[in-house]
């Protein structure tokens, strides 16, 4: 019952746009199978595996040099945003333990180590301002100008993917990070 009724719709149609009704003209039997066997004969090359054995900090040093032999690859202009690029968010602060960051404290997310003068962006963020980028933050309550005034920071490193609109500044210890607290802040890229 469906197969007269398509005949008929193409028939009509055909007859609408004033073409003849013919069925078009299939390949050679042979041809489709022969196309068929070479599809079904080449095997794409497995991805290579990551081994139980390799470490967080083996994985992640991996990784940033497959990125910088692509990034020196492409044509790429520039890795930071334009100068003056700012965002108003929120700041907190954090040390190297594991219970606040992952199981290599001690290693940012693009391989360097952690260090004054080192911030975390979330994701969001990132898009804004890439890894590398220098930073200068104020503090909109005007607290912590002194603190701040005149100091550059570089992006290297993440959070946690829940994060949104937020900013990390690396710290030495635990009693500074929360002397630090949470606060509204403007970053701003300088170079």
């Amino acid at each position: 019952m469906l197969q007269p009724l398509i005949r008929w719709t193409r028939a009509v149609l055909f007859s609408l746009a004033g073409v003849a009704a013919a069925t078009p003209a299939l390949p050679a039997s042979t041809v489709a199978t022969d196309a068929v066997r070479d599809a079904l004969a080449t095997t794409p090359a497995p991805a290579p595996a990551v081994t139980q054995a390799q470490s967080a900090a083996q994985v992640r040093a991996e990784a940033v040099a497959r990125a910088d032999t692509s990034s020196a690859s492409s044509d790429t202009v520039a890795l930071t945003p334009i100068r003056g690029k700012t965002a108003i968010a929120r700041s907190t602060a954090y040390n190297s333990v594991p219970g606040q960051t992952d199981s290599t404290p001690f290693i940012t997310a693009t391989g360097t180590r952690t260090r004054p003068g080192v911030v975390a962006l979330s994701r969001d963020l990132l898009r804004t301002f890439p890894y590398g980028t220098k930073v200068m933050i104020e503090d909109l309550s005007g607290k912590y100008t002194n603190m701040l005034r005149g100091r550059v920071f570089i992006v290297e490193d993440t959070m946690a993917a829940r994060k949104t609109n937020s900013v990390d500044v690396w710290m030495a210890t635990r009693s500074e990070a929360l002397n630090w607290g949470a606060r509204q802040i403007r970053i701003t890229a300088v170079r």
